[in-house]
């Protein structure tokens, strides 16, 4: 009698899966996140000129809200561009190199883009402690706002670029999250 061992018995490690799982979720979630401050921002800034134009009073907090907003919607919606494959790329030079090279290239490509996370992380949560005792004019809130989406984002880029990394081990491909 031989044992034999089919392909299609060997179950995929869980972990891989998992990662991009909660990935896909954190993406879709970011994404709606950017686009609800988006709709915020518009909402002030046409308060902000209704205030100032018609009503001939200008809300003095609507310009800081404004500001603080774009941070949030920018740098999530940065992090879910480096899941969704949405970033800039010179695309163009990997197509020409072999695969072998090229999935290097690529592992070494998310391997410095989660680095970047990684520092931009860091460098916030400590920007962020060192003017918390400090408050936004107008807002009455901490300026450490002002760094969470800074530290949300790079967490996140760290989050997909090792999704990235291990797709690439494996010879797959990240679906993006609106799919």
């Amino acid at each position: 009698m031989s044992i034999e061992l089919e392909l299609e018995e060997v179950r995929p490690l869980a972990a891989p899966r998992l990662l991009t799982r909660m990935n896909a979720r954190l993406a879709w979630s970011g994404m709606c996140v950017a686009m609800v401050g988006l709709m915020a921002i518009v909402g002030v800034v046409f308060y902000q000129v209704f205030g100032r134009y018609v009503l001939n009073d200008s809300p003095t907090w609507a310009e800081s809200l404004a500001i603080v907003l774009v941070l949030y919607v920018t740098l999530i919606g940065a992090a879910v561009g480096v899941r969704d494959a949405g970033h800039i790329g010179l695309e163009s030079f990997l197509v020409m190199l072999p695969d072998a090279i090229r999935r290097k290239v690529e592992i070494v490509i998310y391997a410095l883009v989660g680095v970047f996370g990684a520092c931009m992380a860091y460098n916030g949560w400590v920007l962020g402690t060192s003017v918390a005792p400090y408050f936004i004019p107008n807002l009455h809130v901490s300026e450490a706002v002002r760094y969470i989406p800074l530290v949300l984002s790079g967490v996140l880029i760290v989050l997909f670029s090792i999704e990235h990394i291990v797709a690439i081990i494996r010879g797959e491909e990240v679906a993006p999250s609106w799919n």
